[in-house]
């Protein structure tokens, strides 16, 4: 069993602190056998507060001792970016030193900087802080454009719903494609998000009444196997292209025919993990035409080939 610990400091976050526990508890076999355990630690001090619903008291069992024993450590965000207490700071350094994941929810970046974990790599935050995350930690490269960054054993991921993207990509990192996207659905969220937050930055509340891209995408997802056009999907939306790019970028942060190859890849790697399907087949089931196409569009997006990664998720199934 997956240990999960979800280090909660004094003024956390509450949508932060639950997320971990709804995405990895959520996540199962497909015989329903659960993969993660995640367990709530607290600081020095035993419980604490959240400010978001009305001080309410968070006790566990769980100290700084369970991260000694964790295989993956989750920092959400709280309301005090100062540096956290020193034990905080050793025992995150200790966790790191014995090669233990670490991830962080929103602001909680500012701890694993702190903690001096983030030094000389690329990391988020929330956009309304990341110049004060760059300006408190120069040695750390601040892109606040994105959802979330994968540095290998140490991630982070932008405000509040970005840390269901960065938990979701976990499960996707440990146990595949399908296992991610049977997730994503238990709890309703798509099973990966393109685009960043610059969407948000430039655009607060970009999708009004009569714009929402749902159907097109739910049309997209049915019709992946057809060789789709700009022109092809703008004519589904009865719009022109000029406004079906504009309202993707708007409520996507990305392309059409970039979400589009994005879905595909995920559509490729679901039939290579659950089926024997050659990749000729599940290059056309994907809509990618030929094999040829499909592995250079996998390599570029997943950085394996479609056989190594069948070969990869199909010797972690359980």
């Amino acid at each position: 069993m997956h240990i999960i610990a979800v280090l909660a400091l004094d003024g956390v976050v509450a949508f932060d602190l639950a997320v971990p526990g709804q995405v990895f508890g959520s996540s199962t076999t497909d015989r329903d056998v659960p993969l993660y355990e995640t367990r709530v630690c607290t600081g020095p001090g035993g419980a604490l507060t959240s400010a978001q619903l009305g001080r309410m008291r968070v006790e566990t069992p769980f100290g700084l001792d369970a991260l000694a024993t964790a295989d993956t450590i989750v920092v959400p965000g709280h309301d005090d970016l100062a540096s956290p207490p020193g034990e905080v700071l050793d025992a995150l350094r200790d966790a790191a030193a014995r090669d233990a994941r670490i991830a962080s929810i929103c602001v909680g970046a500012f701890v694993l900087a702190a903690a001096g974990l983030l030094d000389g790599r690329r990391a988020t935050t929330h956009w309304l802080y990341a110049r004060r995350l760059a300006r408190l930690h120069p040695g750390v490269e601040v892109d606040p454009s994105v959802l979330f960054v994968d540095g290998g054993q140490v991630l982070t991921s932008a405000g509040v719903a970005a840390g269901i993207d960065l938990c979701l990509h976990l499960v996707r990192r440990d146990h595949g494609a399908a296992t991610a996207a049977r997730t994503a659905r238990r709890i309703i969220m798509p099973p990966q998000r393109d685009g960043g937050q610059a969407q948000y930055i430039r655009h607060e509340d970009p999708a009004d009444g009569g714009t929402a891209l749902q159907p097109v995408l739910a049309w997209l997802e049915a019709n992946l196997h057809r060789p789709l056009t700009l022109d092809d999907i703008a004519r589904h939306a009865s719009v022109s292209v000029r406004t079906l790019t504009r309202r993707f970028r708007e409520q996507t942060g990305t392309t059409p025919l970039r979400w589009l190859s994005g879905a595909r890849i995920r559509r490729a790697q679901e039939l290579l993990e659950g089926t024997d399907l050659p990749v000729e087949r599940v290059a056309a089931a994907s809509g990618f035409g030929s094999p040829v196409t499909l592995r250079a569009h996998f390599a570029r997006r997943v950085g394996a080939s479609p056989q190594v990664y069948r070969d990869t998720f199909r010797a972690r199934a359980p």
